[in-house]
């Protein structure tokens, strides 16, 4: 696996600078916990002064099409997985498609939560829009469905971008393998993880809230 491409003088190696770079996203991915992180803490505070109404907003979401996105994703992230542990010359072909097939589960979980807001959307739960929600608990599951979508806007977002980088990668490695592809890829794979494990955490707090009473 080649690697032709001449190292910037700040790198004292190949490895320095394939260092480096794994650095500089897990920087970035500390600053998107921080960001996740606030939003969940301000479910938190909001749940807890408002716990019917967000459990009642939790039942009224589309929870086979939660469900069947947390599938697709946390299988996309085993593509990734794979792609890197096979990465080589000899396999680049099913490396490139295997990205793609991870892009492609990306695209399949936008679409999915495109379908997801559209059903939202007729119940008339889309607050400053089309919220109709009568009750007592109006003010609880409005405040609910508030964090929802900012949530899952800002994760659909980071999976937009992932699926660029994805597909801009499965081009590049495709032309000319190299040891600086392969270290993009790894950069690429701690970015589409953490997007994986967000929505884990945003699943649980938004569909399962409410379930069992329900």
């Amino acid at each position: 696996m080649p690697d032709s491409s001449a190292v910037a003088p700040q790198y004292a190696s190949i490895p320095h600078r394939d260092h480096t770079a794994e650095l500089g996203m897990w920087v970035f991915i500390a600053t998107e916990v921080l960001l996740f992180g606030g939003l969940i803490l301000a479910y938190f505070v909001y749940r807890h002064a408002f716990p019917q109404g967000f459990a009642e907003g939790s039942r009224h979401t589309e929870i086979v099409i939660g469900t069947a996105n947390t599938a697709v994703l946390l299988t996309s992230s085993f593509l990734v997985a794979w792609a890197i542990e096979i990465f080589s010359p000899a396999t680049i072909r099913i490396v490139t498609w295997l990205l793609i097939g991870a892009a492609c589960l990306g695209l399949l979980f936008i679409v999915l939560k495109g379908i997801e807001y559209s059903k939202e959307y007729d119940e008339h739960l889309v607050p400053g829009i089309d919220f109709l929600f009568a009750g007592p608990l109006a003010n609880g599951v409005q405040l609910f469905f508030i964090f929802y979508f900012i949530a899952t806007a800002i994760h659909a977002l980071h999976m937009l971008i992932g699926i660029c980088l994805l597909i801009t990668l499965a081009t590049l490695c495709r032309k000319a393998p190299t040891t600086r592809h392969h270290a993009a890829l790894h950069s690429a794979a701690l970015y589409w993880h953490f997007v994986d494990v967000a929505w884990i955490f945003l699943f649980a707090l938004i569909y399962l809230p409410g379930r069992s009473a329900s």
